[in-house]
Parts: C-alpha cells; structure tokens; sequence
C-alpha cells in the first residue's frame, strides 16, 4: 500500500504543478476553469520561452541582412491581411495589464486640456516674440531675441538662403493657424499686415519648393478661410478684403515660372530670383521632392483664377518623374538632372528629397479628383512595400522584426546605407489616409520609440549603430503630424500620450529667452539661434490640434486636407468641376479609381482602448532602439 501512496502523491504534485503552470504562464491545458484572477506578465519574456533567446538574435537582424540579395516578396496591405492569423499565441494574453497598460490605456478629459493650454501657450510664445523682435523679417532668433533674414553676404549659404526671400516668412506661414487656435482678431490683424508690408518684388533667390509650400500654400489657404463661408471656421471674412492674398499668390508663383522654362525634360530648376528667374550659375540638379511637390498649391491656385498654366507645369514635372523611374522595381532616385533626365542620386527611401512626392501623389488625387495621380501612387505605393519595407509580414502579429523602410539602390532594391532621417516619420500620417493603418502604427511607433531614448528625432538615425548620424532637431513636425492623424483615425488614448511626451520635452529642452530654438544635439540638448516657420504652421498647430476634440476643424463635418506645410485646405467640389476637367490638356481616358483607395481593414472598434501595438512588439521596438 505504500507504493500505492507514494503513486498517488506524485499524481498530485504532477497536477498541483500542471495548474501552477497553466497559471503562471498559460501553458497548461485549458480545462475550463475560470478563475476571476488577473496576472501581469513580461511578454517578451514570454515569447522568448517560445522562440529562444532572441533578444540576442534579433538584435542586429537589419544589419546582418543588409546585403541580403534576395528577391523580397511584394507586402501591399491587402496581401498582410490576407495572411493574417486569426488568433496568435499572444492573444492568450489580451487580458493582462501590464506596465505599458497602465500607462498609455486612458488619458482623462483635464489632462486634455491642461495639454491643450500648454500648446496653446507654446505657440504665442514663439508668435509674439516673433512679433516683437523679428518682424518684418523672416525669422525669430529665438536666443539673441531678433530677427533673421537673407545671409546677403554668403549667397552660397542655401541652409539659409532657400527658405529666407526678405517677405515675412514667419507671419504668413503662420496665418491660418491663429484660426485654428480661434483667434480671429489676430488673424485679421496679421492678414492687414500681410496686405500692407509684403512685396515679392525681391532680389531674393529662393527654393521653389519652399516659396511654394510656405508662402504660396499659406496665401492660398488664407484666402481659402476668408472668402469661404462653408469652411469649418465659419464667415470669418475681413471687411474690405478684396482677393488681396489671391492676388500674392498669383504674383508670387508668376515670379517661380521660369524655374520651368529652358529644361529638357519639364523638371524645374531648383531656385529662381525673385526679381530676375533662373540665375545664371544655376545648377541642374534638383531632388524628387522639390521638383514634385508642387502640384497641389499650383493646382489649387489656376483652379481659383481659372488659369491653367501652373497645374500644368506641375503636372508636367510629375509626369516627367515619374517617366524616369526605374523598370525593375518601379522606384525612383532622389536626385535628378533636369536637362538630361539622369538620376544623379540613385538612393529611394521615404525622407529627405522624396517624402512629399508620395504624399503629393495622393493628395492632389483627394482634392482634384485626377485619376493619373491615384494610379501612380498605387503603383509607387505597391514598389515601396516590395522594395523598401523590412521585417515582419504583419505590424501587429507574427514574428521577425518590426517593420521599418529602408534606403535602397533604385534599380535593384539592394540597401544602400543603415540610415533613416526624421522626415520620414511624416509616412504614417500618409498610410492612414490610404487606410494602412496598421502599418501607420507600427512604423510610428518605431519612431517614437527613437524620440523615447532621445527626447527628439535626431535628423539622421543609425538603425544598425543605434545611435543618431546627424544630431541635430530643427523642431520638425513629422512626428506629431503622424501621431495627430492616427488619433483622429483610431481615438486610441496612446497617442494623446505621446503627443503630452513631445510637447513636454519640446518645452523642457527648447525653451530659450524669447521662443524655442533648435537642438544642435539631441544627446547634450546644446542648442542653435534658429526658430524656423515650420514650428508654429504646423508643430504647434497639430499639438494643439491633438488635444482640442471641440475644434470646429473636427465639429463641423466639413472635409479638409493638410499641405506639406499644415496649411488648410478643404475638399471641395469647386476643384473638381466638370468643365475644368474637359478643358485640363493633361486629361487622358481611363477607368475610374474604385470610391475606396483602401485595400486595407480599417482598426476594429473593440482595440480603440486596447494598446494600438502589442505589448510584446513595443518591447521589441524598444530594444531595437536601445531603450532596453
């Protein structure tokens, strides 16, 4: 009998373990208990027991493949979809609350408004001190308290010289956003300011690409907001107000014309004379994205005065692009000579020199209605899943690493360097208005895991080093313009929180005398005398934006669309008429876009308060970037 129980003990060790382990890690079998008890496990240690020790793996798995030749499967988002399980083993876990949990779950209406107020506080900061000190000059040193324009005596300085024309930058690029923020006395005042004080009539040479999405986007969008009384600001219009701003537009994109005439190809030239055009020691190399980014401002423009010209040449650039991508993989370079149609830079990624192209691509086909520009960016859309995404199938299951777009040879898709820049992180605000919002959310989180570790996306990121290439953060709003888009278009509180995180440390470590000045290094938060326009036309208003859910922008159910720049604009009807449409000389037969340019399933109700990434992936993330 004794052997009997001694038998019969060990069965009882061997259950009384089996359900230790079931409810430790979940590993027994289910035998139908419910027990009302929750744990909060490490799940990345959890799926370490399950795959081996990849924290060791995995560390460098980018960089162990980055002359990997192989042929990478083509990832559109109707392919992740479809491959998608049903259930992963990481769903057993869906219940449990961990540290991220906790965190990130909620955000409550007074913590909105304490943000809201704090971004709303940031912006006049920056804005009337530009006022006080800086005006009628381009830009706020937000150190010295004065202004900067032109560096006159160094005409070869292009990090000045593009951006600054001697024409109040600051302050138009900064109209529409004292309307976002309900100032409308302050709006007016500062387009009678406009009206009185600014002449283009300069001995400036500029970039065209930043004339036309700083100056002339803001002009547009103002004159947009004051004449329409369907906007979601309601009739705010100015007395007396005769298309004045309409008019500068006009006059300013006249003066940026001749950067398209005399080149071979229809490509313009980077940089005109405000006074005399074209300069004669010009070069003839121009990147993707200055030369493709026009199309909205010029297109919007000749639909308001009924001249087709300028949609034309802008068109006429696109095209031309587009013509000389390459035939293997359908990607194009980054820098190209406008009178040979060679490709000088043969690097394609998603950053510098070619971000706004895709976005204008689907941009220009939302407000215009132009079948050409939706099948292109399908075409370019599909090329970048093919050929520049790495990692995992899928954002939010399976295994590998997470997903991030990588620089890549144009004509082979071979990785040309381990580097990302900080504009990039503007793609997943792209993907969501194409409906990939998973993949929106798992490349956001990627960088804002960066921002995490840093406190501010270092211009140029090392993914295999994990470590910055350029230190430098000149205040750029790509970051938070993707975090403002996948709020509106899932309401997860997980992003209110990372917008309260970028806007506390843009005010901890930015905050200067007289305004915010760039990060000359993100690692020792040295800082430089440069407040640039970019940060109150967009990085300010899509802070404010984030955490002001009562804005008329949301309320009125009215449809609008951001430029490059954050200017305003809405989708309206007047731009896709009919009799425009038959008399457009770039007009070719096709079929019809289908109504939903989504291939992809929008996020189900039931995760808007769970954690848009699981917890496991944001652990990894987070590894992959040094964080742990």
């Amino acid at each position: 009998m004794q052997w009997r129980s001694i038998v019969v003990g060990l069965l009882v060790l061997r259950v009384a373990l089996s359900c230790v382990l079931w409810l430790a890690f979940g590993l027994g079998p289910s035998w139908g208990f419910n027990f009302p008890i929750k744990f909060s496990f490490n799940l990345h240690k959890i799926e370490l027991l399950k795959n081996g020790d990849m924290a060791t793996s995995r560390t460098n798995a980018w960089s162990q493949n980055v002359y990997d030749n192989r042929d990478h499967q083509e990832k559109t988002c109707s392919k992740i979809s479809e491959n998608i399980p049903k259930k992963s083993y990481l769903s057993f876990f869906k219940t449990s609350r961990d540290e991220y949990d906790r965190k990130y779950s909620s955000f409550s209406d007074a913590l909105k408004i304490k943000m809201r107020g704090m971004a709303k506080d940031m912006f006049y900061f920056g804005y009337d001190n530009y006022m006080k000190y800086a005006f009628p000059e381009d830009e706020l040193n937000p150190i010295d308290c004065e202004g900067r324009g032109p560096d006159v005596l160094n005409p070869s300085n292009i990090n000045i010289n593009d951006v600054l024309g001697n024409y109040s930058l600051t302050l138009i690029d900064t109209l529409d956003t004292l309307l976002v923020l309900g100032n409308v006395s302050e709006f007016h005042r500062a387009v009678r300011l406009v009206i009185d004080t600014v002449s283009f009539d300069k001995d400036s040479t500029v970039q065209v690409f930043e004339a036309n999405i700083r100056i002339l986007g803001s002009l547009i969008s103002a004159h947009i907001l004051l004449t329409d009384p369907r906007h979601p600001f309601g009739d705010v219009g100015l007395e007396g107000y005769d298309d004045e701003l309409l008019r500068l537009a006009h006059d300013l994109a006249v003066r940026l014309l001749p950067a398209f005439e005399n080149t071979s190809t229809g490509i313009p030239y980077p940089r005109v004379n405000l006074k005399s055009g074209v300069p004669p020691d010009s070069i003839n190399e121009t990147c993707t994205a200055g030369a493709g980014s026009l199309l909205v401002e010029f297109g919007i423009l000749s639909r308001l005065i009924g001249d087709s010209t300028f949609e034309w040449v802008a068109r006429r650039a696109v095209r031309a692009l587009w013509s000389l991508r390459s035939n293997e993989t359908g990607l194009l370079g980054n820098v190209v000579n406008i009178q040979t149609g060679q490709w000088v830079g043969k690097q394609s990624g998603l950053g510098a020199g070619m971000d706004s192209f895709y976005e204008y691509l689907l941009k220009s086909y939302i407000l215009f209605g132009e079948k050409e520009d939706y099948r292109m960016f399908i075409a370019a859309y599909k090329s970048i899943q093919s050929h520049l995404r790495r990692g995992r199938e899928a954002c939010n299951e399976g295994e590998g690493d997470p997903p991030l777009y990588v620089n890549v040879n144009m004509f082979n898709g071979q990785i040309m360097n381990t580097w990302i820049d900080s504009l990039q992180a503007f793609f997943p605000g792209l993907q969501v208005l194409i409906g990939d919002v998973e993949n929106a959310i798992c490349l956001h989180a990627f960088y804002y895991a960066i921002w995490r570790r840093f406190g501010a996306l270092p211009e140029r990121y090392n993914w295999q080093l994990q470590a910055p290439d350029v230190h430098f953060y000149p205040l750029r709003p790509e970051l938070v313009e993707s975090t403002y888009l996948l709020y509106q278009a899932t309401k997860n509180p997980f992003y209110l929180h990372v917008g309260m995180h970028i806007l506390q440390s843009i005010e901890k470590d930015t905050k200067v005398k007289c305004g915010y000045a760039t990060l000359h290094h993100v690692v020792d938060k040295s800082k430089e005398d440069r407040m640039e326009s970019f940060f109150l036309s967009e990085t300010c208003k899509y802070l404010y934006l984030l955490f002001d859910e009562d804005n008329p922008l949301h309320k009125s159910g009215s449809r609008y669309i951001f430029t490059t720049e954050g200017h305003i604009v809405p989708i309206d009807l007047r731009f896709r008429e009919k009799t425009w449409e038959e008399q457009a000389p770039w007009k070719e037969a096709s079929k019809d876009p289908p109504a939903n340019i989504s291939n992809c399933e929008r996020i189900p109700e039931e995760r808007r308060f769970a954690l848009p990434l699981k917890s496991a992936y944001m652990r990894q993330i987070d590894h992959m970037v040094g964080l742990s």
